[in-house]
């Protein structure tokens, strides 16, 4: 990769490399024993990676990179916080990445959890209950009436709609890249000049495959 390349570059590269890893013929780019020593004094990753700490889902593996290839940072369901938008604008600002990738995954517990409270009222308890907290908002404040939660008395019994579980995890990833763009006034302006670009992308355990659901800026 180029030191500066575009975000549809970057793009392009991630994808490359995601390909390969569904098909089974990974080159482990950027992991020899010279690279190692190439990035031993600075880094110029081409993507920041914003994904879940999930251990099914490591991003240098699914996208098939190695050292010094992407600025990676994790928090269970990718949940945000001013610690993680303050990473994701050093790997932009100051390291020079042209992209932000947003990556959820199926069957994310994070997500799974905060469903479960909406639909039962049953939190977590301990500090995972932060975790689900945060997932909640993404899931509730869509603006198409279809996905109001409903609810009535029939029988005595509460009843809660609430949209499937591949709609909610995709909802989330959607939340969570405009959440990024509408808190960080550096990645707005980055996407606005056409530096950056922030792509929410689901990955599906089973096939390994990533694949698009979200992109502000042109990749």
């Amino acid at each position: 990769m180029n030191r500066r390349p575009t975000p549809a570059q970057a793009w392009a590269e991630l994808m490359a490399g995601n390909t390969r890893f569904v098909e089974g013929r990974m080159q482990h780019p950027s992991q020899s024993v010279e690279r190692r020593a190439e990035v031993s004094t600075e880094q110029h990753p081409f993507a920041v990676l914003f994904g879940c700490s999930d251990s099914r889902v490591a991003a240098e593996i699914i996208f098939d990179r190695g050292l010094g290839d992407m600025f990676v940072v994790r928090t269970a369901g990718h949940v945000v916080d001013t610690t993680v938008l303050g990473s994701i604008e050093y790997g932009v600002d100051i390291l020079g990445a042209p992209l932000v990738v947003v990556l959820g995954h199926d069957q994310c517990g994070a997500v799974g959890a905060a469903s479960h409270a909406l639909a039962t009222g049953e939190l977590p308890t301990g500090f995972v209950r932060a975790i689900v907290d945060r997932v909640i908002p993404s899931l509730v404040t869509r603006s198409d009436p279809s996905w109001s939660i409903s609810s009535f008395f029939g029988d005595g019994e509460r009843t809660v709609r609430i949209p499937d579980a591949d709609e909610l995890r995709r909802e989330h990833v959607r939340a969570t890249v405009r959440m990024l763009q509408g808190y960080s006034a550096s990645l707005a302006e980055g996407v606005r000049q056409g530096r950056c670009a922030i792509v929410g992308v689901e990955y599906t355990l089973a096939d390994g495959r990533a694949s698009v659901v979200e992109t502000i800026g042109k990749i």
